[in-house]
């Protein structure tokens, strides 16, 4: 009889929804942020580069369509896959109007090779009317939603100009889980001034709440980010490989069985990043932690000494 696997993977969940192998297409909307407009500030979050967190997604000059067919060329070159998640990923992808938002989100499910969409915002950014509008997607297809909370920390999320607090992401939560939409919660793992403690009680607080996945990140510090210039002024801590997985462990330990892990480490564009540079190797990164899983036996949502 086999062992269950360390950790739930969105690999694994992807083939028990859709029974084979699915592959995000990173789109580009064409939208901004209220972190960058004006609206509740100009320099965004003091970690995200020029490009929004969409560094690896397609130009916005493109339309959704050539985006997908762009997307899926790229993807068929060097595999046989047949099934994509359209995935929405620079800036705030609800931060436009919904008439708008409606366009370019059917046209992209529009696609049979497509079997779900996904869209990454804020909490602060989804009204009522764009909720209806989600729920209506939903519907035909389904729609993810990926939040970015980082922390739970509010002077952290002060010093990284989140610009929401806490109480508004729980009611953004309360509203998706209402109506039926998944719900993947993105943190990021080394923040300026956090302990391991303050990380644990981040992910003792998503066990808590009706979502669906998580998305775990170390901390970039990329050229060109406010977080690049405290860093050469004021040099902090940057994980290491070894401390880096061993904190990821710890997450696994104390995360919910039936949480879904998208990712257990990020991507920084080389020509961009700083620090931490062992993350260039993403292999080197999961293959460690995978290792230590084995070796220490450490199983998702198990209390277990290492």
């Amino acid at each position: 009889m086999s062992k269950q696997p360390y950790f739930y993977t969105f690999d694994q969940y992807l083939k028990e929804c859709f029974h084979e192998k699915v592959y995000k297409i990173s789109l580009n909307g064409g939208m901004t942020c209220p972190n960058r407009d004006g609206t509740l500030g100009t320099k965004g979050c003091i970690f995200c580069s020029e490009g929004g967190s969409g560094d690896f997604a397609s130009s916005p000059d493109l339309s959704i369509s050539e985006q997908i067919q762009e997307g899926k060329k790229l993807l068929q070159n060097k595999t046989d896959c047949k099934k994509f998640i359209a995935y929405f990923q620079a800036f705030t992808n609800t931060y436009a109007p919904c008439d708008y938002l409606e366009k370019i989100f059917k046209e992209a499910i529009s696609f049979e090779e497509i079997v779900a969409l996904s869209i990454g915002t804020r909490p602060d950014c989804i009204s009522d009317k764009t909720l209806g509008l989600l729920k209506k997607l939903n519907e035909q297809k389904p729609v993810i939603i990926e939040l970015g909370l980082q922390t739970i920390h509010e002077q952290t999320a002060a010093f990284i100009r989140r610009g929401y607090p806490l109480s508004t992401f729980q009611d953004c939560v309360t509203r998706l889980a209402n109506a039926d939409i998944e719900i993947v919660v993105h943190l990021i793992l080394g923040l300026p001034g956090e302990t391991q403690e303050m990380m644990l009680d981040t992910i003792q607080y998503i066990n808590t709440l009706p979502i669906k996945g998580i998305k775990l990140s170390m901390l970039h510090i990329l050229k060109g980010t406010d977080l690049a210039r405290i860093y050469e002024e004021h040099p902090f801590f940057t994980f290491d490989l070894e401390n880096y997985t061993d904190l990821v462990l710890l997450c696994i330990k104390h995360l919910r069985k039936d949480i879904v892990i998208h990712r257990l480490t990020g991507d920084g564009p080389k020509d961009l990043l700083i620090a931490p540079r062992f993350s260039l190797n993403k292999r080197l990164v999961l293959n460690t932690i995978h290792q230590k899983c084995k070796l220490h036996q450490v199983y998702q949502g198990m209390e277990l000494e290492i």
